[in-house]
């Protein structure tokens, strides 16, 4: 406006000067002046005017996103340029999904626990529990636990190749803080290997850890607990640690995105086609070799599998009797064996059968017998494309947590042997409502079967003889078995956390 005025001023000053002798202006120039004098407030009426329009508009695009989420439904009935898919793609974008984090817990540290995890995935499942427990009693900041890299699998996956690790650590932060490394100083110092490392005592109570080890972390700062496998009781603990161990074991460690993504779509493609059981058939050759069962295996086989078991150092056992140890229920049960007691259990033969196992020791030869038996047997090598599975390979702990998704959400579950995988999944399918899992009793199986076999026991009396034997072994409530001063014997804890299911007392039963 100050222009415009300046402009008019100097117009009449022209004409004053005309009146005075001066030249007057020319039309055209007196044209151009006054096109300047309109053209500049059209010029900002327009800018105002759009930028106006653009403001209302980002409005309204923001007061309909929040219409989305709790404004009112007249905001919702809007029309708009979107599709209702991307609609909702839109409004994601907009509005950041917002994730309730646990407050912090506050507590003076004392110190950092580093922690190697030894065995299989479902044996350095329960391990890290345990270590996340004695983390939160002790004070201390526990490191994201190093995996085992060294065992028969060798399998070269970090932690955060297998489970989710920023939801780990966010998840239990208001209970123990966890970092995924050192601080500087002290990692140069880990680096340098001067750290106190050392393997606590198996089955130890929580005293063990305050009295022993707490100590040692007050004054060094670190300390590296090398082995983690049965370290922490599994009985005669606060109520709290158990229910912190459940915690961790059913909420905190979660798998990779990508790991939970390929699982579920296993079980969809099962679930397609109807109900399926999943055999968890464990008789892959470093099972056969360490616990020295070698039931149906020829010669070739038995030497096969006993030049193995001396081939590893740590596993301590080597002349052993397979029949022996058959008879005591020591052993997995065999592919044949395992046909018959699925028929004697009356399983609809035409049932998919899902083999969570890795490769099953002799091949199609030992697998003949149970295909005859149940013909719809698939694993997910069968299910999935190879190129689905191409960044799994060799990887057996990655692998082994696809069946542990798959076993979870089966409607039967059926372990032939009671390793790790066996229990942990067993203790999740209770925590989840008590899902049918048929716990065999090898012991009496192996000698019916074998009455069987001989002809001293007809079919209608082993198969009733079988359904008998585990009417209270298929998963329902049950009260842990304690035996005091023998915890190898006990009832292993992350099979029955009881502590943790949601049952009235009176619904457990004394195992």
């Amino acid at each position: 406006m100050c222009r415009v005025e300046k402009s008019s001023f100097v117009v009449v000053e022209q004409e004053n000067r005309g009146r005075m002798g001066v030249k007057y202006l020319g039309d055209s120039k007196i044209e151009k002046l006054k096109g300047s004098m309109v053209s500049r407030p059209r010029m900002k009426l327009w800018i105002i005017r759009a930028t106006t329009i653009i403001i209302l508009w980002i409005c309204v695009m923001q007061l309909t996103a929040l219409g989305e989420l709790w404004g009112p439904r007249a905001l919702k009935g809007w029309p708009s340029c979107f599709t209702p898919d991307d609609t909702h793609l839109a409004l994601k974008a907009a509005v950041p999904q917002r994730i309730t984090l646990p407050p912090k817990r506050v507590y003076k540290n004392n110190g950092y626990l580093m922690v190697s995890c030894n065995g299989g995935l479902n044996q350095m499942r329960a391990a890290i529990c345990d270590m996340v427990a004695i983390a939160r009693y002790l004070n201390v900041t526990l490191i994201v636990p190093e995996l085992d890299k060294t065992s028969f699998w060798a399998d070269p996956s970090e932690f955060q190749d297998i489970f989710d690790v920023d939801h780990f650590i966010t998840s239990l932060r208001d209970e123990v803080r966890v970092l995924k490394e050192l601080p500087p100083r002290l990692k140069k110092r880990a680096e340098q290997g001067m750290v106190y490392s050392m393997p606590p005592v198996s089955w130890s109570d929580i005293s063990y850890y305050t009295n022993q080890v707490l100590p040692l972390i007050q004054k060094h700062k670190v300390v590296h607990l090398n082995k983690t496998d049965a370290r922490l009781a599994n009985n005669g603990l606060p109520i709290e640690i158990q229910k912190l161990r459940c915690r961790v074991n059913f909420r905190a460690l979660r798998f990779t995105p990508q790991i939970e993504e390929l699982g579920h779509r296993v079980v969809r493609l099962l679930k397609q086609n109807g109900p399926y059981v999943v055999l968890h058939l464990r008789y892959e050759m470093d099972m056969l070799a360490f616990s020295g069962c070698t039931q149906g295996c020829n010669d070739g086989e038995i030497e096969e599998l006993t030049r193995m078991r001396y081939a590893y150092p740590w596993w301590k056992e080597k002349v052993i009797n397979s029949d022996l140890r058959r008879k005591d229920g020591l052993c997995p049960l065999t592919p044949e064996e395992t046909a018959l007691v699925l028929r004697a259990f009356d399983i609809d033969p035409n049932i998919q059968i899902y083999i969570a196992a890795g490769e099953i020791y002799g091949g199609e030869r030992r697998m003949s017998s149970l295909a005859s038996s149940f013909p719809n047997l698939v694993r997910k090598e069968t299910l999935l494309e190879p190129s689905d599975l191409r960044f799994f390979q060799n990887h057996s702990s990655q692998m082994a947590a696809l069946d542990y998704l798959v076993s979870l959400d089966s409607d039967i579950f059926v372990p032939t042997y009671d390793g790790n995988m066996a229990k942990v999944v067993e203790g999740h399918r209770r925590y989840l409502g008590f899902r049918k899992t048929i716990l065999l009793n090898r012991r009496l199986l192996v000698d019916l079967i074998d009455r069987y076999n001989n002809g001293s026991l007809s079919w209608s009396d082993f198969s009733a003889s079988v359904r008998d034997a585990h009417t209270n072994r298929l998963g329902s409530p049950t009260t842990r078995f304690v035996v005091h001063d023998h915890p190898k014997e006990e009832d292993y804890f992350y099979s029955n956390p009881q502590e943790c299911l949601s049952v009235t007392g009176e619904s457990f039963r004394s195992s």
